[in-house]
């Protein structure tokens, strides 16, 4: 088989096992995960009020045919970048494959489906609470 029609059952095949497999696998939490994950977080690393560990990681890739500088990174490599949460046991709570490794965590976050549900109030996170030994209550963060 040629190159391109390889590629082309590749990337079909990938994007039909990430359609199928990620809703069972890699659901997005709701209010009552983000609750179990604050306490795990509160009971495992006494670190009241966090939902979620956030990180960028650029996976190298070979440059894609005619990309330009889209994937070239500030490593002097070429990426692309996953973006993912975790709870207090280091399990995957939302994942975004495949942004450019020319981005920043910063920016591929605004742009990701958890950066803009969270901006716009979507995302379900509980309300503030009291930390303890305080008579203050301060949001959830991530």
């Amino acid at each position: 088989m040629g190159h391109t029609t390889v590629w082309r059952i590749v990337r079909e095949t990938t994007q039909i096992l990430w359609n199928r497999l990620s809703p069972i696998f890699v659901k997005a939490p709701t209010n009552e995960d983000y609750n179990l994950i604050e306490k795990g977080f509160r009971e495992r690393w006494n670190f009241p009020n966090c939902i979620g560990a956030v990180d960028g990681k650029h996976i190298d890739i070979e440059a894609p045919y005619k990309s330009g500088s889209q994937y070239y990174n500030y490593k002097g490599r070429f990426s692309i970048v996953l973006m993912a949460t975790c709870d207090a046991d280091y399990r995957f709570t939302t994942v975004d494959v495949g942004a450019y490794g020319r981005q920043s965590d910063a920016g591929i976050f605004s742009i990701s489906a958890l950066g803009t549900r969270l901006e716009s109030g979507h995302l379900g996170i509980p309300g503030p609470k009291l930390l303890p030994e305080s008579t203050k209550q301060l949001p959830c963060w991530r």
